[in-house]
């Protein structure tokens, strides 16, 4: 055989062995085995179960009761007769009225008086209240609408001018002299809230205030031509001393806040002297004594001369 020949044989087996190496080596890799996907309930933590809200208890009637009651005393008509010191006006003008009363007044007449003092001492009240409320506010609970923030000083305002706008046509109602006499005697109270209330000279506004009542009395009448007589002698001192004897009273459930703000007025002072229980036990005795010479002495003389 010819050397061409043998050398065509033999290409193919080397091609077939060059194949077979280039398959060989040309073979991937083993690839590394992935890990299997976890289940779905591993992956995904479980969710906590949500709480229950408890249900809220239904409120009984007597909660329901004190709510109603709470937004009752917070409602302004009821704030501004707290601020109106109350006890104070209705006990004047009960006073008032009743020895117009027992001098032989009409009974119209009674109403119209009772009805002014009323409305007097309230305008009293509401400018105390709004004087002393920063004072007042230094000593929480003060009990006062306008200090613990109850009720708002515009609205007092409002209403002590309202109040003021009132007063004037009821009093000239009682007669010219007699509603001047009384209009005096209201801005003497106001005047007493601004100055002398704290130094030993507090008891004058009082007693000048209260010895205006008995001329009101005395000149008064029905409608605005009524016209009187000036009031005995008698009649004015012992209401001046029943002024003081009420300023004392009133002054006594402030004694300490007011010593703490730096007032010698003269309640104070006395208190500071005898103590507190015996300056109540010789108010309450003035107060009376002066009392019962104001009926005696109308009984014996009369309201006027």
């Amino acid at each position: 055989m010819s050397p061409r020949l043998r050398r065509r044989s033999t290409e193919p087996a080397e091609q077939l062995d060059a194949g077979t190496a280039t398959a060989t080596t040309t073979e991937p890799p083993p690839t590394e085995a992935t890990p299997e996907p976890a289940p779905e309930s591993a992956q995904k933590p479980t969710p906590e179960p949500t709480p229950t809200p408890a249900p809220t208890p239904a409120s009984s009637p007597a909660s329901r009761g004190r709510e109603r009651r709470r937004t009752l005393a917070h409602a302004t008509p009821i704030l501004l007769l707290r601020a109106a010191h109350p006890r104070l006006a209705a006990l004047t003008a009960a006073g008032v009225a009743v020895a117009a009363a027992l001098s032989g007044r009409p009974g119209r007449e009674v109403g119209l008086v009772l009805a002014t003092v009323l409305v007097g001492q309230a305008v009293l009240g509401w400018h105390n209240d709004l004087v002393d409320r920063r004072r007042d506010a230094q000593h929480l609970p003060s009990g006062k609408p306008i200090a613990d923030g109850y009720l708002d000083p515009g609205t007092a305002w409002f209403a002590l001018g309202c109040g003021v706008l009132l007063l004037v046509p009821l009093a000239i109602s009682n007669g010219v002299t007699a509603g001047c006499l009384y209009l005096a005697s209201v801005g003497i109270g106001l005047l007493g809230n601004l100055i002398l209330r704290s130094g030993w000279l507090s008891w004058l506004t009082w007693a000048a205030s209260y010895a205006l009542l008995p001329g009101f009395l005395s000149y008064g009448g029905w409608g605005g031509q009524a016209t009187g007589n000036p009031p005995a002698t008698a009649m004015v001192a012992l209401a001046a001393a029943l002024g003081v004897g009420v300023h004392f009273l009133c002054a006594l459930p402030g004694l300490v806040g007011d010593h703490e703000n730096g007032f010698r007025h003269l309640p104070l002072r006395v208190a500071l002297k005898i103590g507190a229980t015996r300056l109540l036990i010789a108010s309450l005795a003035w107060t009376g004594l002066a009392l019962v010479g104001l009926l005696l002495v109308g009984n014996a003389v009369g309201l006027s001369q």
